[in-house]
């Protein structure tokens, strides 16, 4: 998935923590490419061997923010696999989760979306395109699960896919681009709300004229 790495001091150590938000503050500021090691420490209120013990370089910061925003994603999206509950509540759950840990770690998406869509700057290479594919497919084998119990009404699973994850990244980019328009956590899920009532209303209706 990704080049480089990092040496791993304690894991809960307050100085190793500073480097980590430090770091993520100034490639959010400024970019990768114009953050300097010295930057780092100095605003972490450290040494340079200090980041060379827990991180060995700015390259193993970044790939150990990546790396850990990317695992809390992928934890999830097993989780919903084999949660309990009916599909559609497991699929909300899902959507909801994934949208608080997207706000949770909101600058540090940032970083990635510089990295993504924004000019070469010399990051090591990740993966991102990967998330987006377990994202995806997380969601789409849960309405597929759906359909095939009958929970929802037979369709294309694609389509509706796209358009629960249309409803996800529409909340995401106007937290990122336009967070006074202010639509939350409460938000998205009354969206969500509305796409899984008009699912199981159309399946009702079409069993009615059954």
């Amino acid at each position: 998935m990704a080049t480089g790495g990092s040496k791993t001091g304690p894991p809960g150590s307050p100085v190793r923590q500073r480097l980590l938000e430090g770091a993520t503050e100034l490639f959010t500021q400024k970019g990768y490419a114009a953050t300097t090691v010295r930057e780092i420490v100095a605003s972490a209120g450290v040494s340079k061997p200090v980041l060379y013990y827990y991180f060995k370089n700015k390259e193993g910061i970044y790939i150990h923010l990546m790396r850990e925003a990317f695992t809390k994603a992928d934890d999830l999206f097993e989780s919903s696999l084999e949660e309990s509950g009916s599909a559609s509540q497991r699929l909300r759950r899902l959507c909801l989760q994934s949208f608080s840990l997207f706000l949770e770690n909101i600058k540090v998406v940032r970083v990635m979306y510089s990295i993504y869509y924004g000019p070469h700057q010399g990051a090591p290479f990740f993966d991102f395109e990967s998330y987006h594919i377990k994202f995806r497919q997380a969601v789409q084998q849960l309405i597929e699960e759906g359909m095939r119990k009958g929970e929802f009404i037979k369709g294309d699973p694609e389509v509706l896919t796209w358009l629960i994850l249309g409803a996800i990244n529409v909340a995401m980019e106007v937290q990122l681009g336009s967070p006074e328009i202010h639509m939350g956590q409460e938000d998205l899920a009354k969206v969500l709300d509305l796409v899984f009532d008009r699912i199981l209303e159309r399946k009702k209706k079409w069993e009615g004229r059954r």
